[in-house]
């Protein structure tokens, strides 16, 4: 068998140099390119390694770790111990994540796989099935990618869960409890009563609300008829002017509240100062939140 070591080495420096980008990336650290190619013709190195020096001390399991020690430190620098076993980790975590998702997807081709005892190999002579080859250059970018956005995906998630509150609203004697975010592109302000507005949807404030008075006090919020709330929420009913996004000239709907209580860092805080706007409509695909917190609560509130 016939092994074209120039090809497969190039193959490998594009992939590991890939791996090392995703590795920063995700590590949100800053470095030079040349340090990321120099990276990766280290991590490539193994390649001929592999081949004319199959029992060397770099193909064993110790070997393998020192060496990628190797490469993280050409690629990122050594600052610490710490940061070394983080990067590393997340190399790897990188790596097994991509080629997991390789193997998935070949395995789910029906294709089969060669396993040695350096690895796993997709080639069967010269320069290797074709269909491998393709199936490597073109899935390995789209697991990467995958691998890339997911991770993105679960750091804005974590960021969300961050700035979620627990919050209890009281109207009319009835306190009800729901989860609200921390909205920081929230600043509607009442001009008359200068209260901040928390929005809060659909879904959780129809629990104060007959069906038919829900129903009424909709169709008065889209004819704009202040006349048709019903009679018994009349006086908890705010009208809120406010420009859009857009620009336009809008009303919101709020209803002033007894009391607003919410829990930030197991500290219970409490405001009588702020009026409750109405959604009429969800404010989360995910359902994970019924409430858009103000930022001024975080001041204004008083702990209890």
């Amino acid at each position: 068998m016939s092994i074209y070591l120039d090809v497969i080495w190039l193959l490998n420096f594009f992939l590991d140099g890939m791996l090392l980008m995703l590795t920063q990336i995700l590590a949100k650290e800053t470095v030079k390119k040349w340090r990321i190619l120099m990276g990766a013709f280290i991590a490539s190195l193994l390649v001929p390694i592999s081949i004319y020096a199959s029992g060397s001390f770099f193909t064993s399991f110790i070997g393998k770790c020192f060496y990628s020690c190797l490469i993280i430190m050409s690629t990122f620098g050594l600052h610490s111990f710490y940061r070394l076993m983080k990067l590393l980790l997340l190399f790897y975590f990188v790596s097994f994540s991509v080629g997991g998702g390789l193997i998935a997807i070949y395995y789910m081709m029906h294709h089969t796989i060669v396993v040695t005892a350096q690895g796993w190999l997709t080639f069967h002579s010269g320069l290797g099935d074709p269909i491998s080859w393709f199936f490597v250059m073109i899935g390995f970018p789209i697991s990467w990618y995958f691998t890339k956005s997911r991770m993105d995906k679960q750091s804005i998630e974590k960021l969300r869960y961050d700035q979620l509150y627990t919050v209890s609203i009281t109207i009319k004697n009835k306190t009800y409890e729901t989860i609200g975010y921390l909205d920081s592109g929230n600043q509607l302000i009442d001009p008359l009563t200068k209260r901040c507005v928390v929005i809060c949807d659909a879904k959780f404030l129809k629990q104060w609300f007959t069906k038919e008075d829900w129903k009424h006090l909709y169709q008065s919020y889209l004819q704009l008829c202040i006349h048709d709330i019903p009679k018994e929420w009349q006086s908890h009913i705010h009208i809120i002017p406010f420009h859009g996004v857009s620009g336009n000239n809008n009303i919101l709907f709020a209803i002033r509240p007894t009391k607003l209580t919410f829990y930030n860092q197991n500290k219970q805080m409490t405001t009588k100062h702020v009026l409750i706007g109405i959604q009429f409509g969800s404010l989360s695909k995910d359902g994970m939140y019924h409430c858009l917190l103000h930022p001024y609560l975080m001041k204004d509130s008083q702990v209890v």
